[in-house]
């Protein structure tokens, strides 16, 4: 009977953009100087094509909240702020898709203070966080079959406790589907 009252929503962004690319490696002033030898007339999409690009994210409601607040993996292998970004890119009749999801390291853990960046600690045993990191990928390898995790916890400073579990639990998990790389953008500045 509530159901008139309830208006869903979703959290996210959506934008849709229409790109011109010039591929002619010639520069402006000789495609008009007077030297230019005539050319063979060309469809406009061939030279300049035109590209619709879409990009949409969305972000979960399991675990959102407040950077610093909501941090790890709950109970049912839901990470917090966990947000899908679907960029789709279609040129010359064809449509391409390419998915990024991003969330909180799935491993339990928290930051507990007010001040800017506070120290991580684990909240959890490495037990008794295997069956919910194992929910968490078996959810995304449902959907997207494999995934690249890309580890971006700062790998040598505070955060370093977090990316050390994190690696832990994806070698226990040992799923011939995922493939681990850790950046840290500490070495590439």
């Amino acid at each position: 009977e509530v159901d008139f009252w309830i208006i869903p929503i979703i959290q996210g962004f959506v934008q849709i953009e229409e790109l011109v690319v010039n591929y002619s490696e010639s520069s402006d002033d000789d495609k008009s100087s007077p030297e230019t030898p005539p050319q063979e007339s060309t469809c406009v999409d061939d030279v300049h094509p035109t590209f619709l690009v879409a990009l949409i994210s969305r972000r979960s409601r399991h675990r959102a909240g407040m950077r610093y607040k909501r941090r790890g993996v709950d109970k049912n292998g839901n990470v917090a702020n966990y947000v899908e970004t679907e960029q789709l890119i279609h040129v010359h009749n064809h449509t391409l898709s390419f998915i990024q999801t991003r969330g909180s390291v799935p491993v339990f853990w928290s930051q507990v203070g007010y001040r800017y960046n506070p120290r991580p600690r684990l909240d959890r045993s490495e037990n008794e966080t295997v069956s919910c990191f194992r929910a968490h990928f078996e959810e995304q390898l449902k959907h997207y079959k494999k995934q690249v995790i890309i580890n971006l916890v700062d790998q040598t400073g505070r955060e370093k406790i977090i990316g050390d579990a994190y690696l832990k639990q994806v070698l226990l998990y040992n799923n011939a589907n995922l493939t681990y790389v850790s950046f840290d953008f500490h070495e590439h500045w």
